[in-house]
């Protein structure tokens, strides 16, 4: 089975999971080539939370390779945000791979994982930053709403409401770096069907041209903890475009 969701690294895990739910196989494949691209990064994620006091609690930010949301940028948003070193952005476009989805011939199954990955409650996904290059596997994603939806806490409790298997959910306001006002949230989300269980990581904010949410996904939460610094980093720098 094809899962016509464009070639981009984010969709290709949706075509993964339509085999993993169908033939219960790919999961071996993706951790024996995790556990070598993990093993220095997670080296240097414990180094740091040593020299943090040992709590892991709140992650510094990491290097910055770049900077997305301007014009000529990879993803062109309604906000910009430094970019982790070796992270690679691309642009999604949601509306026109939704509408990829909706003519094809794979099935329905097919069909409701791609709108998943596109859209998620009040938000579609505008850009997904790729990890791996930096050896971890996971995504920090930018989703965006439509102008009007400007309220950052509903917004983004819409967009957990919408996952499936959330639990312990916190909520906590902030500003940004750029002193633009955040909700932030950190929960649990729950794959009934694997029995596997992993932390995420969310903030959202609103702009003129509508809400925008940052989500910092993972395989586990070993990877999620690991990427945090990349998640640091765009909430220190995002500011209003």
């Amino acid at each position: 089975m094809r899962v016509r969701v464009g070639t981009h690294g984010g969709r290709a895990a949706v075509a993964a999971a339509v085999a993993m739910l169908l033939g219960g196989c790919a999961g071996a494949a993706d951790d024996d080539g995790k556990t070598s691209a993990s093993a220095s990064a997670g080296a240097s994620a414990g180094a740091e939370k040593a020299a943090a006091g040992g709590t892991g609690k709140k992650a510094a930010a990491a290097a910055r390779g770049g900077t997305l949301g301007p014009a000529g940028s990879a993803c062109e948003l309604p906000v910009s945000f430094g970019v982790a070193e070796d992270w690679k952005p691309e642009a999604v476009d949601a509306g026109k791979e939704l509408a990829q989805v909706s003519k094809g011939e794979d099935g329905d199954l097919a069909g409701e994982l791609a709108a998943a990955m596109l859209r998620q409650g009040p938000v579609t996904a505008a850009c997904e930053i790729d990890a791996k290059p930096s050896g971890n596997i996971g995504f920090l994603r930018v989703w965006k709403g439509k102008p009007g939806d400007a309220d950052a806490g509903g917004v983004l409790r819409a967009f957990v409401a919408a996952e499936k298997g959330v639990s312990e959910a916190k909520y906590h306001s902030f500003k940004t770096g750029g002193g633009v006002p955040a909700v932030e949230v950190e929960y649990v989300s729950t794959d009934k069907l694997l029995e596997e269980t992993k932390k995420e990581s969310a903030f959202a904010v609103g702009t003129p041209d509508g809400p925008v949410v940052l989500h910092l996904g993972g395989m586990d939460t070993r990877e999620h903890d690991e990427m945090l610094p990349a998640f640091e980093l765009a909430k220190q720098t995002l500011e209003l475009s």
